[in-house]
């Protein structure tokens, strides 16, 4: 069966602005909701974890996920960050929340359990069934200890309502041996923004990116001339933006990208804990390779 593909292209796994004293900043979350479609990107991915959604309550998660459906009016689709290390628990909270304007649910590999590939398997069946919208796998074994190995992505690419994964892995063999084995229409989206044109170049469809918060238009232009198979105008934009790739991880995501949309002066540099802001000397460092950046784009 061919899968619908619902998710092309440059996705933006959105930060949560906070104020000072700690609490959402709707008013700069609009302004960053506006800036990023405005500037071409395909979906976005809301309560994710570049968005600090595990630090939220209930409460802010509702709030921030109504307005987030609400300032995008169906301009492009959003993808749900629903994932957890208990089955139930997130059948039950899929059974609670209205998909009034959600797309799709990305759901992470449980984390800390640590489960055999049998029990992935499962966890992720039954959550396919119980979801009113497609879902897409993430596996981000670095945050989660355990990996999504090609054979269990490609068993559960199999089920009806699973259409895609967000692979993060950085295993381009297991990387490509999904895309070598994967069913018509199932999606392999980069969850890496350095890794995203060497996997579009052997046939990803696109990307969830954390540097499309700052970087949307840049993104995107290199993420479609890619998809369209211009590798001689994307390359050269790749490279230019990944020294700022890079950086934004040395010290956490996403307390860099949150300093780097600071110096654009588009948020509050705020984070809640555990996560702190970045060093004062990586601070400096995304500025100046920012301002390089900037003065590439002009030489264009």
């Amino acid at each position: 069966m061919t899968k619908k593909p619902i998710f092309n292209g440059t996705g933006v796994a959105l930060v949560t602005p906070f104020r000072k004293q700690d609490a959402v900043d709707f008013s700069k979350l609009e302004l960053m909701i506006n800036n990023i479609i405005d500037n071409g990107i395909n979906f976005i991915v809301a309560l994710g974890t570049t968005s600090e959604a595990a630090t939220m309550t209930d409460t802010e998660k509702s709030a921030v996920l109504d307005f987030i459906v609400e300032t995008t009016a169906g301009r492009v689709p959003i993808m749900l960050g629903l994932g957890g290390n208990n089955t139930n628990a997130i059948a039950s909270i899929i059974n609670q929340v209205s998909f009034e304007g959600i797309d799709g649910i990305l759901s992470v590999a449980p984390y800390y359990n640590k489960p055999q590939q049998r029990g992935l398997v499962q966890h992720f069946r039954y959550i396919a069934e119980v979801s009113p919208v497609p879902v897409i796998l993430y596996n981000v074994p670095g945050r989660t200890s355990v990996n999504l190995t090609a054979e269990t992505t490609l068993q559960l690419a199999e089920e009806p309502n699973i259409i895609g994964i967000k692979e993060a892995s950085g295993n381009m063999s297991q990387i490509m041996e999904i895309l070598r084995c994967k069913p018509e229409g199932f999606q392999v989206l980069s969850g890496d923004d350095a890794l995203t044109l060497p996997m579009i170049a052997m046939g990803a469809t696109g990307v969830i990116s954390v540097m499309a918060n700052a970087l949307p238009k840049e993104m995107s232009e290199m993420v479609s001339m890619a998809l369209k198979g211009n590798m001689k105008k994307a390359l050269p934009l790749h490279y230019r933006m990944l020294p700022l790739m890079n950086a934004i991880f040395e010290e956490g995501n996403p307390a860099g990208v949150k300093a780097l949309l600071e110096i654009q002066g588009m948020l509050t540099n705020s984070l809640r804990l555990p996560l702190t802001k970045v060093t004062k000397p990586m601070y400096n460092k995304l500025a100046t390779l920012y301002q390089e950046f900037m003065q590439g784009q002009e030489q264009q």
